[in-house]
């Protein structure tokens, strides 16, 4: 049995409380040592490493509103409108609360995509931490889950109609699409059994999913080291007593106080928003959503909220011709994968069988089938990043300049595409989406090959650090 420890006479009160507490929760404070004061992070950390905290503060913010929101919220088809207008004009600081969540809810993804884009120019999917990129992924999944069945909630004409467009697309799958769609709603139509459903799935279910996938997320990213600007592994250069990393800081206090940073800046925006613009044009609450829900009435527009209408747009895009051009470039990218991708001849086999299947499958199939596997595929190609990337470094920092143009076209592609799916259809807007649909999947799709092209610049042998 461990020894117990002793408070230094005449300490003050708090050192002896804490005294008292670690002799009682000895794991508490070893789990506090491994986590925190004795984790040791790169000390070349920028602004861009702000936003993982950013969206554990902004996850709290949504479970904490959404507590005090579900005593008042009644999950029926005839009185759930009612009840969130209750709130917002009866309940004492009821408005405060839901735009609180209803804000949170938009900059839970904006944090979660520059979070992501951070991993993405850093390399940070990389070995050796292939497994926290995927617990990231899976945690972007929860949430596109969770914020999809939230929008249901409130029961208003864009959150009625916009399930009933995303949940019809379901039954495009074949053979069990129809079966599957019915599952969903739990009846022939979107009413008050999928509103059931819903409120229970975005009230417990996902939100336990999403918690044990951030845990697992962390302690994955804890044991492997985090990643630097300069993608350079920190464990690899050791002080020979102590086996401190050479580079390396303790993530509290130094990270801790330097996060305060990022989140009061965060907190100063989310507040003017909440405060002065909680609709922010429409693009956080749609007008619409002021309007109950009306099965007879459709609106003559609908599109989801703004952080799923590059998939949207995708899924709009997806025509017969475009399905034909697909199965071209497909044919095309496994050949240059085959080609230039250094992958082994059980993987070219593999490969090789894999693009002549999805091409026949391509012709099979009708587009609109093809559009939910599109959108679908959009999502699930970031778990397959790390196999992808070949170039021999990490960070965008030692890569060819012309790979920070191609990025950024990237994130461009990926604005415009979800600016088209906030408009209605048109000829330009669909032109427009196909090409951008297009350019996304070969961004992913050729990336065997073009990452190992070029003049790649020396790596250091230690992190590049500048006092700031």
């Amino acid at each position: 049995m461990a020894e117990f420890k002793q408070a230094p006479p005449g300490a003050p009160l708090l050192v002896q409380g804490t005294v008292w507490l670690e002799n009682r929760f000895p794991t508490l404070f070893a789990e506090y040592k491994k986590h925190m004061s004795e984790y040791y992070a790169p000390k070349n950390f920028n602004w861009m490493y702000f936003f993982g905290s950013l969206a554990l503060l902004v996850l709290v913010i949504q479970i904490v509103t959404g507590i005090f929101l579900t005593m008042n919220y009644k999950p029926d088809a005839g009185l759930a409108f009612a009840s969130v207008e209750y709130i917002m004009r009866d309940v004492p600081w009821g408005w405060l609360i839901r735009y609180l969540h209803s804000t949170g809810a938009s900059a839970f993804f904006v944090v979660v995509y520059l979070h992501m884009w951070r991993g993405f120019v850093y390399g940070s999917y990389r070995k050796p931490r292939e497994l926290v990129w995927i617990f990231g992924c899976l945690i972007f999944l929860a949430l596109m889950g969770e914020a999809f069945m939230g929008y249901l909630l409130p029961w208003g004409q864009m959150s009625y109609w916009g399930a009933q467009v995303i949940i019809n697309l379901f039954s495009a799958i074949p053979f069990i699409g129809p079966d599957l769609a019915i599952l969903i709603r739990g009846d022939y139509v979107v009413g008050d059994a999928t509103l059931n459903r819903f409120f229970a799935f975005h009230v417990i279910a996902i939100p336990l999913v999403l918690l044990g996938l951030v845990v697992a997320h962390l302690l994955a990213l804890h044991d492997v080291g985090s990643n630097n600007p300069d993608g350079i592994e920190i464990k690899a250069r050791t002080d020979p007593k102590t086996g401190i990393p050479l580079d390396g800081i303790p993530f509290h206090p130094y990270y801790t106080v330097h996060d305060l940073i990022g989140v009061g800046v965060f907190l100063l925006v989310f507040c003017a928003v909440v405060f002065f613009a909680p609709e922010l044009g429409g693009n956080f609450l749609e007008y619409n959503n002021f309007i109950p829900a009306d099965p007879l009435k459709t609106p003559t527009h609908i599109a989801p909220v703004w952080y799923f209408t590059p998939y949207y747009s995708m899924l709009r895009a997806t025509t017969d011709d475009l399905v034909t051009i697909l199965v071209g470039l497909t044919l095309v990218g496994g050949v240059l994968a085959l080609l230039f991708g250094g992958l082994s001849t059980r993987g070219k086999v593999v490969l090789g069988v894999a693009a002549v299947a999805l091409a026949a499958l391509l012709e099979t199939f009708d587009a609109k089938f093809w559009g939910v596997v599109v959108m679908g595929a959009a999502v699930l190609i970031f778990f397959a990043l790390p196999w992808l990337d070949r170039s021999p470094v990490k960070s965008i920092r030692y890569r060819p300049r012309w790979n920070l143009v191609l990025y950024a076209a990237f994130v461009v592609d990926f604005v415009v595409l979800g600016y088209y799916g906030m408009k209605p259809p048109s000829p330009v807007g669909a032109l427009v989406s196909q090409a951008g649909t297009l350019f996304y999947f070969a961004f992913f799709v050729l990336m065997p090959w073009w990452s190992r092209l070029g003049q790649f610049r020396p790596v250091p042998a230690r992190v590049v650090y500048k006092p700031h």
